[in-house]
């Protein structure tokens, strides 16, 4: 599944998401889902989450 739908993503699942630090390099950080920060339905670059640990990055990758 991709992060791209808001529908796809819950808090307290498995993600990959890219920092916005990372994102000219393309680094995953693996976490568990807190906070869904994108308001709108769909985003073309990944909904925007906040992590357990507190890190904020946008969804690439929904991990079953």
């Amino acid at each position: 599944m991709n992060g791209k739908n808001r529908s796809n993503i819950k808090p307290g699942i498995n993600v990959k998401i890219v920092k916005k630090e990372d994102q000219r390099t393309g680094k995953l950080t693996l976490g568990v889902v807190k906070d869904l920060l994108t308001n709108s339905a769909t985003h073309p670059h990944g909904i925007k989450v906040r992590l357990v640990d507190g890190t904020v990055g946008r969804v690439q990758e929904i991990i079953n």
